[in-house]
């Protein structure tokens, strides 16, 4: 176990408990779900809040053959951390680091004409080829080259650069706009039209590595979609993208952080007692509050006020009044557990704590930003590091 604290022996505060063999079992889960495809482990924004470095090291050792992240600055630390093998990076904006993305051999996507030309600069100055993934935009309207005369110009040109030795492509992709949405209409269509682009790219003359759509929901629901490489993310860490369509232990996956923190204070109050900013939660009749030591600037959504789930003390309580910025108030009913007792947030749920969802329902949005908005305050502790023999 590594614990990010100042002293690995002093009582925290909080901890994420990242479990890096729940990590290494959802590898494998997804690739048996794709089976034929290479899986890629997303682990953007430092890894969905689990750490990026550790957990990529993880998701290689459990058969990752791709790693990808949306930043360049992002792949380039994974590069200085070590991690070699195949890794993407897709978010570019004019002026980014091409020349030390091309040295670092990383894939880069290209969406336009202006990172081809960017990208075939800094392959020329140097002296390498650069890895480039060209991305079609298949209907989700963010990133991605729009199809007909634009596709065409792109394609032609990247072919041009690749005569010029500036340029290898090495993959042709897309993303889908409602994967988490089985049967949406959208779904259908995207998948025509990126067969229909991608089939237009091989007949000028592109030989991709891969060929690559599928995200997190479309990995567990699309086998059709899956071609030569899935692009998992979420369902990486053990969270359904889909939660109307099926649970993490429904797609065979263990969610990998826990979030607890130890109980600062415990005080008995009256009835009529206000707590915490703007009194809008009054005490019914006396009782016990609890102060839990982590708010909004660890990364606890201040619109769960009055509907977070914590346990304590083996029973569910739920956020009394607003989340401040560096605490919250759990009404504990007039139980009195010893200060210093965990609090947890959420977890995999097996011991009866709420989940990410059940936070991310609490504060009306989606489990994805829970757990990526835990903040840098909150040191992850990681258990199992080692893979087992």
């Amino acid at each position: 176990m590594t614990e990010t604290a100042s002293s690995p022996t002093a009582p925290l505060r909080a901890r994420a408990e990242i479990d890096l063999a729940a990590l290494r079992a959802n590898v494998r889960a997804l690739r048996a779900r794709a089976r034929g495809a290479q899986l890629m482990a997303v682990v953007k924004a430092d890894g969905y809040g689990h750490g990026a470095v550790p957990c990529a090291r993880a998701a290689v050792e459990a058969g990752a053959a791709w790693l990808g992240t949306a930043t360049p600055e992002e792949a380039l630390a994974l590069r200085k951390a070590g991690l070699a093998g195949r890794l993407m990076c897709w978010l570019w904006t004019p002026g980014g680091p091409w020349r030390e993305a091309v040295e670092a051999d990383i894939d880069v996507s290209v969406s336009g004409m202006w990172a081809l030309e960017e990208v075939s600069a800094a392959a020329r100055e140097a002296g390498l080829p650069a890895r480039v993934q060209l991305k079609a935009d298949t209907g989700l309207g963010r990133n991605g080259c729009q199809p007909g005369e634009d596709w065409a110009e792109l394609v032609a040109a990247a072919l041009r650069a690749e005569a010029d030795g500036l340029v290898r492509v090495t993959g042709l992709w897309s993303h889908f706009a409602c994967a988490d949405e089985p049967g949406h209409p959208s779904i259908a269509a995207q998948l025509t039209l990126f067969r229909e682009m991608t089939a237009y790219a091989e007949q000028q003359g592109v030989r991709p590595e891969v060929r690559h759509i599928a995200n997190s929901p479309a990995t567990l629901t699309l086998p059709e979609a899956h071609f030569d490489l899935v692009r998992t993310g979420i369902a990486l860490y053990g969270i359904s993208p889909s939660p109307e369509v099926g649970t993490p232990a429904d797609f065979g996956l263990r969610p990998v952080m826990t979030l607890a923190a130890n109980i600062a204070l415990v005080k008995r109050v009256p009835g009529g007692h206000g707590v915490s900013y703007g009194h809008h939660y009054i005490t019914p009749g006396a009782t016990t509050l609890g102060l839990v030591p982590v708010g909004y600037a660890d990364g606890i959504p201040r619109h769960a006020s009055g509907t977070g789930p914590v346990l304590v003390d083996g029973k569910w309580r739920t956020v009394a009044g607003r989340v401040a910025m560096d605490q919250f108030v759990v009404d504990l009913g007039g139980d009195e557990p010893p200060v210093g007792t965990e609090a947890v947030l959420f977890g995999p749920g097996d011991r009866g704590e709420p989940t990410a969802e059940d936070w991310a329902q609490a504060a009306g949005t989606i489990a994805y930003e829970i757990v990526t908005r835990i903040g840098t305050r909150v040191p992850r502790v990681y258990v199992n590091e080692q893979q087992a023999g």
